[in-house]
């Protein structure tokens, strides 16, 4: 059951993933490739306060760099409500725990280190500026943003996930433009008509396969309704 869960999780992150290069103009694009990608020098070379984005291969993880090596980010984690244990917790998050965590809907604003936060992909640095319609707060207040916002928070892959924490910090209120992208996906799909048709399809193949019941026939009747006075 949990790997079956685990699964589903993973292509709902496949389909919210969004490439942040595509939301930014040609110019703000080449800035995001050529100069902001991990700089030489790796964390000696970031501020106090800017906001660093790992793209991994189904999401992409951001954080608040609070200086000394250090990143404030929002991760989901189970290990929070099972133990009081501080040093078991400050270990890095496992996939385990993550999953758990989303599933559960527990996450906690933490401090890790660069290399830890970045686990071993690179970093772009300030990447959003461009995409995001509000100008950046002051360093020294994103940073303090972030530490007054550390510790457990409920967590929502939606609608409070790391992308909300950091866009909070720097620029004041929370967004995420991959919870948008994953919207506007949402919205299509559920204003294509053909969908409707695929759905009373569905309904009528489960009523000959299981037989006519309030089980089968209530979904073959409301689910296509719904679709089509949505559509």
């Amino acid at each position: 059951m949990l790997d079956t869960l685990i699964f589903l999780l993973e292509r709902l992150f496949l389909l919210a993933h969004i490439k942040l290069s595509s939301l930014l103009p040609p110019h703000a694009k080449d800035s995001a490739r050529c100069e902001r990608e991990d700089p030489p020098g790796g964390a000696q070379r970031f501020q106090r306060g800017d906001l660093l984005e790992v793209p991994r291969t189904l999401f992409t993880h951001f954080g608040i760099y609070l200086g000394e090596n250090r990143v404030a980010h929002l991760i989901p984690d189970i290990l929070p409500a099972l133990t009081a244990d501080s040093c078991q917790i400050q270990e890095m998050v496992t996939n385990t725990r993550l999953l758990l965590g989303v599933l559960s809907k527990r996450a906690s604003v933490r401090v890790d280190s660069v290399e830890d936060f970045a686990y071993g992909a690179r970093i772009l640095l300030n990447a959003m500026d461009g995409a995001v319609r509000s100008a950046p707060l002051p360093a020294e207040e994103v940073a303090r943003r972030a530490e007054r916002l550390l510790g457990g928070v409920a967590y929502s892959l939606l609608w409070n996930n790391c992308e909300h924490f950091v866009t909070f910090c720097r620029y004041g209120s929370a967004q995420s433009l991959q919870t948008d992208q994953f919207c506007a996906w949402l919205k299509s799909l559920i204003r294509d008509r053909r969908n409707v048709a695929v759905t009373a399809l569905l309904g009528l193949l489960s009523m000959v396969c299981l037989g006519v019941s309030s089980g089968t026939a209530l979904p073959t009747l409301l689910i296509p309704f719904t679709l089509w006075m949505a559509s």
